[in-house]
């Protein structure tokens, strides 16, 4: 019985793969490979805040430190304000220099290419030991920096899968360890893109714009409302890893 109700979900997945490549074809953009510990910290800094505030951050420590060993110097203070303008900006400060030192200790260097030669499962192990750094924020460095088939999850697209009826799961957690079995490894990273857009433009947590949604016909959301049309063409598609 389960083996059937995964086929009937990969058969569905792939007619929404389908018509989110009609849609968002236009904004598909040619994965590139970024350098991993910026692509780490960069997505450790989009955690709880958006891509905007986010990118506004990571420039900030760029530009104020020539490479990341400077971090394990830093007071915690002064990495507070250059990062102040994302949110959670003395707990992220203190992982920073925690995580940045800890590399140091253990490799002799702040660099995480290393990674490149090991298993998905093995870059999973490596990143999420270091304190504030879960399974989403590792599957972005592998998507981003490693170019693995692999499909981060965010509320965004825990929320859209759910309201689709591709998963019935409770955390954005429990989504990742179901949308892997079911989505075509060279598609992970469109939809994975594709979706952010379209959760944060149509599918909204709250209010979305269900008579604006080209997927109306296929949601399963029992609160849609066909009436609530998008009144505006101001769109946010901005990704900071697409620019890492």
């Amino acid at each position: 019985m389960r083996q059937q109700h995964l086929k009937l979900d990969s058969k569905k997945i792939n007619n929404i793969i389908s018509t989110f490549e009609k849609h968002y074809a236009e904004k598909s953009i040619n994965r590139k490979s970024s350098d991993i510990l910026d692509t780490l910290i960069a997505t450790k800094l989009s955690q709880n805040t958006t891509d905007k505030t986010s990118s506004i951050a990571f420039g900030n420590l760029k530009r104020e430190f020539k490479n990341w060993d400077e971090l394990i110097g830093a007071p915690i203070g002064k990495i507070k304000n250059l990062i102040k303008v994302c949110g959670l900006a003395y707990s992220k400060s203190k992982d920073l220099k925690a995580m940045v030192k800890q590399i140091k200790n253990e490799k002799g260097k702040v660099n995480l290419d290393y990674l490149k030669k090991l298993s998905d499962e093995e870059v999973y192990k490596e990143l999420t030991k270091f304190k504030g750094i879960g399974v989403k924020t590792a599957s972005c460095v592998l998507v981003f920096s490693l170019g693995r088939e692999v499909f981060p999850v965010d509320t965004h697209i825990h929320r859209v899968l759910n309201r689709l009826g591709i998963v019935k799961t409770k955390s954005a957690e429990e989504t990742f360890e179901s949308a892997k079995r079911l989505i075509p490894g060279n598609k992970k990273y469109f939809l994975h893109r594709a979706i952010i857009m379209f959760g944060r433009n149509i599918c909204r947590a709250n209010n979305p714009f269900c008579g604006s949604c080209f997927l109306y016909k296929n949601c399963s959301y029992e609160n849609k409302n066909k009436g609530s049309i998008k009144s505006t063409n101001t769109e946010n598609n901005f990704l900071i890893l697409d620019g890492i």
